[in-house]
């Protein structure tokens, strides 16, 4: 007969058979039972200052190494506090487990303490959830957790756990497969789809390989690298996808979308063929929808195959896991080139290469001698190099960390693209240090931003997590006050955050056990930089006072067309003849 054992002990035996080494938590009543059994695991449970933290940092372990990111919560305010990092995971597919702490299963419905029916809060915003009051269920749910969130599209899955559950006995039965009925991912593409795909990529005169942050999730660098080899297609990274294709490499022409840069997107807007790998059609990326790529047909590849047709018809629909689609792609395409198919691409090139030329992604320097914050950010890239991970917040900082610093490899860029989560950076680093202990880990973050995560430095400090933390601080919750400028008549509505006084970051940082620094000229920043680089027993905040004024650009309004694409609070010319 099998050992008699809790719930709870079962459910630290299945995270433990599920590979889990580390999990970010905070214990609480209904959850109570699991810390008992984890206190003798050999997993490294991390305690964090708030859920919402948890949540983010385990976003960030996933989203820098590939695997299951862990948070743990107790029921109540404790689970609703991981509602915003489960929606930031669902929006950008990133693979993580939540197990939250529910109430008695007698208690539920009755609006006991700290009840809240997460589950149901939850449901629009996890690939899938459980609600668990059998300990026998217990091995079951999170073994179907950990292969919902890795396998397909990945995303966030909830696991809730009555108390009662984790108290009963049980015996501990990890399940040798998983069978979901009616969950049947497509990996393999279509043949025929890929042999139309190559024809129509070689027989098109302006393509362009418009790659998202769904490359990155199914380890399709190297394939993707080798697609643009044998083609010599222009390729632009959404957001999502910086680093899956070299900055350096002569064929990437940067970012598209609200503040992408004018090569990439008029290289939308002028094409006739767009090959689309994984990538969704956001918003943020085509401006007004019935004026994007007007003249192009469109090859769409997506493990989901949802997106495929959501935001724009495909001519041709290819469902399955990128990792296997682009080899397929390159094998087809090499097909074609050998019985005589090129794809003739110099008048393309020269349209394009212009609009490189003439339209450079840069920024003017601030006329009163304050500190540019694109300068620091661009020397912060060159001396920390493309071997460092970089997590931003979300704002002015979070565009110009995505255009200045130059990215060579994947997962090496870390942010909250779908939902734009501020406060995401600081936790986020940290689960990325966890999980990359030997890489060095920046937060570029905004003093907004930092404001609201920024109590797990605490968590870093104790937890020997040295991170080191890019504070821009310009006093303002900077992009609402850009479009302020912009749109609203520079008529700063509760925009500005008195940063440049309170707090003095400096003191915040040293309060909180780390090294606190603070630099507000161009002529300290590389020495500053590279002072924070030597520092690694301890985390690191430097506090960059920069020019509040600064604005991002190229700039696309909200809702506008891309053909009405702003330079400097100026509109680009027309994006340049066909010949």
């Amino acid at each position: 007969m099998s050992e008699q054992i809790t719930g709870a002990q079962s459910l630290v035996h299945s995270l433990e058979a599920a590979g889990v080494t580390d999990v970010f938590g905070i214990p609480g009543g209904a959850i109570l039972p699991l810390y008992d059994p984890l206190f003798d695991s050999s997993i490294r449970h991390i305690l964090v200052r708030h859920e919402q933290a948890g949540g983010h940092a385990a976003e960030g372990y996933a989203a820098a190494s590939g695997r299951v990111g862990v948070c743990l919560a107790t029921s109540g305010p404790g689970a609703t506090n991981l509602v915003t990092p489960i929606a930031d995971a669902h929006m950008d597919s990133v693979p993580m487990v939540a197990i939250t702490g529910q109430v008695p299963s007698s208690s539920i419905g009755t609006d006991a303490f700290q009840e809240a029916d997460i589950r149901g809060i939850t449901m629009p915003i996890t690939k899938h959830n459980y609600l668990v009051t059998n300990a026998d269920d217990i091995p079951r749910a999170i073994a179907e957790a950990f292969y919902l969130a890795s396998s397909g599209r990945p995303g966030p899955v909830l696991v809730d756990v009555s108390k009662d559950a984790l108290q009963a006995l049980t015996t501990f039965d990890w399940p040798t497969s998983v069978s979901l009925p009616g969950y049947h991912p497509v990996t393999k593409p279509h043949s025929k789809q890929i042999r139309e795909a190559a024809k129509m990529i070689l027989a098109s005169k302006q393509p362009v390989l418009y790659v998202g942050g769904g490359t990155i999730r199914a380890n399709a660098s190297e394939s993707l690298r080798q697609l643009a080899d044998i083609t010599g297609i222009p390729v632009v990274t959404t957001l999502m996808a910086r680093g899956v294709f070299p900055d350096s490499h002569p064929q990437n022409l940067g970012m598209p979308g609200m503040h992408g840069t004018v090569a990439a997107v008029g290289a939308l807007q002028k094409s006739d063929l767009l090959i689309t790998l994984g990538a969704r059609f956001d918003d943020r990326v085509t401006g007004k929808l019935s004026t994007f790529a007007p003249n192009a047909a469109v090859i769409h590849a997506d493990i989901d195959p949802a997106e495929i047709g959501k935001n724009r018809v495909a001519d041709i629909p290819i469902v399955g896991d990128l990792a296997e689609i682009i080899p397929e792609l390159v094998a087809a395409i090499k097909v074609e080139q050998a019985s005589g198919a090129v794809g003739e691409y110099e008048g393309w090139w020269a349209q394009l290469n212009r609009l490189r030329t003439t339209y450079p992604l840069g920024y003017d320097l601030p006329d009163d001698g304050t500190l540019s914050p694109q300068y620091v950010i661009e020397r912060l890239g060159d001396i920390s190099g493309p071997d460092s991970i970089y997590a931003a917040g979300v704002g002015q900082h979070q565009m110009w960390a995505a255009q200045f610093v130059k990215y060579e490899k994947p997962r090496t860029w870390l942010n909250s693209g779908g939902l734009g989560t501020m406060g995401y950076s600081v936790p986020a680093a940290m689960g990325a240090k966890v999980a990359m202990p030997d890489t060095t880990v920046w937060a570029i973050d905004g003093d907004g931003c930092f404001q609201m995560t920024n109590q797990e430095l605490a968590t870093c400090t104790i937890n020997e997590i040295p991170i080191k933390v890019a504070l821009i601080n310009n006093s303002s919750l900077g992009m609402v006050r850009q479009w302020q400028t912009l749109f609203y008549n520079s008529r700063y509505s509760n925009t500005d955050l008195h940063s440049h006084r309170f707090p003095d970051f400096v003191k915040l940082a040293e309060a909180y056990g780390c090294y606190g620094l603070q630099c507000d000229s161009a002529e300290q920043v590389d020495a500053t930089i590279e002072k924070a680089l030597g520092m690694n027993d301890a985390p690191v905040v430097i506090d960059f006072i920069v020019h509040r004024d600064a604005m991002v650009w190229p700039m696309v309004a909200a809702g506008a067309s891309n053909d009405e694409l702003m330079v400097a609070r100026s509109m680009a010319p027309e994006w340049g003849s066909d010949d």
